[in-house]
C-alpha cells in the first residue's frame, strides 16, 4: 500500500449501513406534466388523416372532436383563433387531413392532439359537402332565375376581380381592348389559398359599395375570374361567404372560374356563368365593329325607305297631275276675277252702310231731350218721398224698442260678468290676479284669492277633492248631555 493512502476500519461488532436509494418519488402532477412536455417535444408536428365524429363547439369558441379510423380514435381540440383559418367546416362523418401537435390532458392523464389545419381528405369529401351546401343556398331561393339581375349592353366600367399577375386578366384586358374599349378597373386578390375567399368576399362588396360619380367610377358590370384548376385549388370559390356576398351584390356579376368543366357554387349564385375568362370578357362587352356595322346598315336602310317614300309621292302628284289644265294659270283665273268684282264693290257698300246707320241715329236723337230724364227723376223723387212719409212716423217707436232690449242685454250681462260677483257667489284668481274658471287648473298647496261682492279673503288648495261636509241644522228637541264621567245619574 502506498504511503498517502490509508484505510478506516469500524469496530468489528456495528452491521453495514443500508444502501440508499437515488430514485426520489414524485408527484402525479410532476408525471403527468413531465410527459406533456415529452409528447409535445416528439410530437410537436403530425399530420393525421382520419373521419370527424363526435364534433362539439362550445359556447367560448373552441371546437372539440374525435378522429378515428377503423382500428382507433384520439381526441382533437381546435381552439377559437384557429377555427376561422380552417379549410373545412368540422362535420361529422367528414374525412379530413389535419395538422398539429400532440399534448396531453393532465386533469385526466389522456392524449389529444391540437390541430392547427383541415382539409378535406379528397375530391369525394369536398364533393359532399358542397352538395349539402347547394342545397342550403337553393332552399334559400339564391339559385333561382328570377333574382338574377341582367347584364347592360353598353358598359362604360368594367369591374375584375382576380389576381393581378396571372395569364387571365391579360386575355381579359385583351379581348376587352379588341371588342369594346372601355374603362377596366382590376381590384387584385388572391385566387387560391385561405385567405381568396375573404379577399374576393371584400373586393366584392367594396365594389358595390362605391358610389356613382365617385373619385373612382362605380363598375357598370363584375367579372369574377381564375383560371383552371383541380377541385382542391378551386375550392374558396365554392365558400358559403363568398356565395353570400355575389347574391348580396347589387352590380351584375359575371363569374368565370375555371374551364368550361369546372363548376364552384359561385356558378350558381351569379348573375351569368361564363366558360372562361375569355368568354367573360365577350359577355360583358358587345363587339363595337358590329355595332358600327349595324348603324351604318341601319343608316343605308333608312336612306333608301325615304327614297322609295319620295318616288311613291313624285309619282303620285304626277298621275294627279293629269287631271290638271295645261297651265297652272288658267285654275287661278276664274277665283281671281270673282275676288277683283267683290273688290270692286267693296268700298260702295261700306259707304251705303255707313249713310244707313248715320240716318239711324240722327232718327233716335231727334226724340232725346233733357225733359226726358227731369220727368224721369220726377217720379223716382215723389216715390221716395212717399216711402218716407210712411217710415218716418215708425222709426222712433223702433228705436225706443230696441234701446229698451239692450238695456236689458247690457244688465243680464253685468249680472253674468264674472269680474263683478254676485251675494252668494265668489271668483278664484290666482297670486297673479289671473281668474281661475276649472278645478283641474289648480294644483295642491296653491295659494289663491275669492273675490266676493263686498271684498276678498286668501285661500290656499289642500288637494282634497271630496265635497265639505255641511253643519247640521240644530234639532228641534235637545238631547240630553251624557253625565260626565265619575258622577251618577240622579234619576
Amino acid at each position: 500500500m502506498s504511503d498517502d493512502s490509508y484505510v478506516f476500519e469500524g469496530p468489528a461488532d456495528e452491521p453495514p449501513a443500508p444502501a440508499r436509494d437515488n430514485n426520489p418519488p414524485q408527484t402525479v402532477s410532476e408525471l403527468s406534466f413531465a410527459l406533456k412536455r415529452t409528447l409535445e417535444d416528439r410530437f410537436g408536428h403530425v399530420r393525421l388523416r382520419g373521419e370527424i365524429s363526435k364534433v362539439n363547439h362550445h359556447a367560448s369558441g373552441h371546437v372539440y372532436l374525435t378522429l378515428k379510423d377503423d382500428k382507433a380514435a384520439i381526441d382533437g381540440v381546435i381552439w377559437k383563433g384557429s377555427v376561422r383559418g380552417l379549410g373545412v367546416r368540422p362535420e361529422s362523418g367528414l374525412e379530413v387531413i389535419v395538422t398539429g401537435k400532440i399534448t396531453s390532458y393532465p386533469a385526466r392523464s389522456s392524449y389529444q392532439i391540437v390541430i392547427e389545419t383541415m382539409e378535406a381528405a379528397g375530391a369525394g369529401a369536398l364533393l359532399a359537402q358542397l352538395e349539402r351546401l347547394k342545397a342550403k343556398l337553393a332552399g334559400e331561393g339564391l339559385f333561382e332565375a328570377g333574382r338574377k339581375k341582367p347584364i347592360p349592353a353598353f358598359p362604360s366600367v368594367v369591374g375584375v376581380v382576380t389576381s393581378p399577375t396571372g395569364a387571365v386578366i391579360r386575355d381579359i384586358l385583351h379581348r376587352i381592348a379588341e371588342r369594346w374599349p372601355c374603362r377596366v378597373i382590376v381590384w387584385p386578390v388572391v385566387v387560391q389559398g385561405d385567405a381568396a375567399c375573404g379577399q374576393v368576399s371584400n373586393a366584392i362588396r367594396g365594389f358595390d359599395a362605391m358610389t356613382p360619380g365617385g373619385a373612382i367610377p362605380r363598375p357598370d358590370v363584375l367579372i369574377v375570374a381564375r383560371g383552371g384548376g383541380s377541385v382542391e385549388d378551386l375550392w374558396c370559390f365554392n365558400d358559403e361567404g363568398l356565395a353570400r356576398a355575389v347574391a348580396a351584390a347589387s352590380i351584375p356579376i359575371i363569374s368565370a372560374v375555371g374551364h368550361e368543366t369546372d363548376t364552384t357554387l359561385i356558378d350558381f349564385v351569379s348573375d351569368r356563368r361564363a366558360p372562361t375568362p375569355t368568354g367573360a370578357a365577350e359577355i360583358a362587352t358587345p363587339v363595337l365593329a358590329d355595332l358600327a356595322y349595324a348603324v351604318a346598315d341601319l343608316d343605308r336602310r333608312l336612306t333608301r325607305a325615304g327614297g322609295r317614300i319620295l318616288e311613291d309621292r313624285r309619282t303620285r302628284l304626277r298621275a294627279a297631275a293629269r287631271g290638271l289644265p295645261a297651265r297652272p294659270e288658267d285654275l287661278l283665273a276664274l277665283p281671281q276675277q270673282r275676288l277683283d268684282h267683290a273688290g270692286s264693290r267693296l268700298a260702295s257698300g261700306l259707304t251705303r252702310n255707313l249713310a244707313v246707320h248715320e240716318r239711324g241715329l240722327i232718327t233716335v236723337a231727334g226724340r232725346l231731350s233733357p225733359a226726358l230724364l227731369d220727368r224721369a227723376m220726377e217720379r223716382r223723387r215723389d216715390r221716395l218721398a212717399a216711402a218716407a212719409g210712411r217710415f218716418i212716423p215708425v222709426l222712433p217707436r223702433r228705436l225706443e224698442r230696441d234701446e229698451a232690449r239692450l238695456a236689458a242685454l247690457s244688465r243680464a250681462l253685468a249680472g253674468l260678468n264674472p269680474k263683478t260677483p254676485k251675494p252668494g257667489f265668489a271668483r278664484v284668481e290666482d297670486e297673479d290676479g289671473a281668474m281661475i274658471a276649472a278645478a283641474a287648473a289648480l294644483r295642491e298647496g296653491q295659494a289663491v284669492r275669492l273675490v266676493f261682492a263686498d271684498g276678498s279673503r286668501g285661500a290656499r288648495i289642500d288637494g282634497d277633492g271630496a265635497a265639505p261636509a255641511r253643519p247640521r241644522p240644530p234639532s228641534a228637541t235637545p238631547r240630553a248631555k251624557a253625565p260626565p264621567p265619575g258622577q251618577g245619574d240622579l234619576f
